[in-house]
């Protein structure tokens, strides 16, 4: 959503990166770039003036003067407005003290309400609480059965009273809905109303009519993200015609530039509470500011991804992988199990966008095959109990079998288990301290505390150890040095003494006969 905005802001600070001290020319350049940055964004220009007016204001403070580092110094100023503009502080629901909370969503036809409606529910309940669809949108066709639809997806219970495509009293409905939800002891009641393709008068008075009959204690207002400058207008008529304590932001996973999401707080005052990103049910969560500006900053989102990983990873079986990749026992149906694990916190791209730094590998995120992990988990599926706990046992015939099994190559097997291999060697060493191989504190490296404080002290062994002045004794000693020294190592690892098949090597890979060659 915020690509746009991301690069060109990128693209800015790289430019004043590096110097000592910003003159003014350096922070009216930066202001400008900035100015552009987001009127491409499609941000609303009186959000852009009061914007760019306080960042220069600061930049041209002491807090930029006496900084270290002033280019970093005005990365932060950009990102404390960013936060300000998004709304500055979390906003959550609140709850009636007494009674069902009542919560009713309002918003122009197209923006997505009836989804929503069931997202949210799902949201609530894996927040303890027990919500009730209502199906008040009884002008667009098919409107209840959507609903009804999407409440079997997340289980929750729909009150649909009326058919709809025209016919029926929403403003019945939704009180007879808060009655039900007394009976039936639900604690939450999520009123879906009827939209339209435009602002009009029948609509506001709808939406109106049925606030009033049911007092809801949040009223959020639902707005496409993608509709751009035209979601300030319909967010500030809404406001004047109905009102409204919140907003909710969906489509956030589409290609629009954004300029909704930073505009729409600071021209209607009312906070964005929730973000649907997503067309799954799941993708929907608390909208945060502060993760928000982080990600059109590029400074990822980590805290987000940590919840996430908490919701879907089991904590004792995350423990009992890490003691068997410590012990050396982790096999590729532990493998299988994570990368499962993994398919259910969504997608690896969206994912991998969370991360710090992750906007320079845009492209490669937009083109990542999710696939793959289907390609990876085939293979291992299509091998035996036995093979997926010892992949040592796969030799040539077995690693064609799996091949064919899985539908995929023998080369793609071959590069899973090289793959697996040398991540399980790194990961062995990691858990016991060792660090990474070739790197400073590596068994082997030669440069980590122990293992040089270890090599001097043989070295300087080695060194002192007197040789005698007799020729005939010190011959002597030469020679019993010798027998001492192990045989010479081949690549294999295997004693210079012992031959190896290379014909039958390269066979057992599934390689070429004449690749044989190259092993030896």
């Amino acid at each position: 959503m915020f690509a746009t905005l991301s690069d060109r802001l990128a693209t800015t600070f790289k430019n004043i990166r590096g110097k000592g001290r910003l003159t003014d020319a350096d922070i009216d350049a930066t202001a400008r770039e900035i100015r552009i940055a987001l009127l491409e964004a499609d941000v609303a220009l009186p959000v852009v003036r009061e914007f760019v007016a306080r960042v220069k204001e600061r930049a041209r403070g002491e807090e930029v003067s006496q900084a270290l580092n002033p280019a970093q110094q005005i990365v932060k100023i950009v990102n404390d407005e960013l936060v300000t503009i998004l709304g500055g502080e979390t906003r959550r629901l609140r709850y009636a003290k007494t009674g069902p909370t009542v919560i009713m969503l309002a918003g122009l036809q197209g923006a997505g309400k009836t989804t929503l409606a069931a997202k949210l529910a799902l949201w609530l309940k894996e927040q303890g609480k027990a919500p009730l669809l209502v199906a008040a949108d009884l002008q667009r066709p098919n409107a209840v059965n959507q609903l009804q639809v999407n409440g079997e997806r997340v289980n929750v219970p729909v009150f649909a009273p009326q058919p709809g495509n025209g016919v029926g009293d929403p403003v019945a409905v939704a009180r007879e809905a808060v009655e039900e939800a007394k009976r039936k002891l639900h604690d939450v009641v999520i009123v879906d109303t009827a939209g339209r393709l435009g602002i009009d008068e029948e609509l506001m008075k709808q939406a109106a009519d049925i606030k009033a009959a049911v007092n809801p204690d949040e009223v959020l207002f639902v707005v496409d993200a993608m509709i751009g400058q035209d979601a300030v207008n319909t967010a500030q008529a809404f406001l004047d015609g109905v009102g409204y304590d919140g907003v909710v932001l969906t489509k956030l996973d589409g290609d629009a530039r954004g300029g909704a999401a930073l505009s729409i707080v600071q021209i209607t005052g009312k906070p964005v509470m929730f973000a649907s990103n997503g067309e799954k049910m799941t993708d929907f969560d608390l909208f945060h500011p502060d993760r928000m500006a982080g990600r059109i900053l590029d400074m990822g989102d980590m805290l987000t991804l940590i919840e996430q990983a908490e919701k879907t990873f089991d904590q004792a079986q995350a423990q009992q992988d890490a003691a068997k990749i410590a012990t050396g026992e982790f096999t590729l149906e532990d493998f299988l199990k994570q990368m499962q694990q993994l398919r259910k916190l969504g997608s690896m791209s969206k994912l991998m966008g969370m991360l710090p730094g992750m906007g320079q590998f845009r492209d490669q995120l937009d083109n990542f095959d999710e696939r793959e992990i289907d390609r990876i988990q085939a293979i291992i599926q299509s091998m035996t109990p036995a093979e997926r706990a010892n992949p040592k046992i796969l030799d040539g015939s077995r690693r064609a079998r799996i091949a064919k099994g899985s539908g995929r190559q023998v080369s793609d097997v071959n590069q899973l288990i090289q793959r697996f291999t040398e991540a399980s060697k790194m990961m062995k060493q990691l858990a016991s301290g060792g660090g990474m191989p070739g790197m400073p504190g590596a068994p082997g490296a030669g440069f980590g505390k122990r293992a040089g404080a270890k090599q001097v002290a043989q070295k300087k062994k080695g060194k002192g150890a007197r040789k005698s002045g007799n020729p005939a004794k010190a011959a002597q000693q030469a020679k019993a040095e010798a027998e001492k020294k192990p045989a010479a190592a081949n690549p294999f690892g295997m004693p210079g003494g012992e031959q190896i098949d290379y014909e039958k090597a390269a066979a057992d890979l599934n390689l070429p006969a004449d690749f044989s060659k190259f092993l030896k």
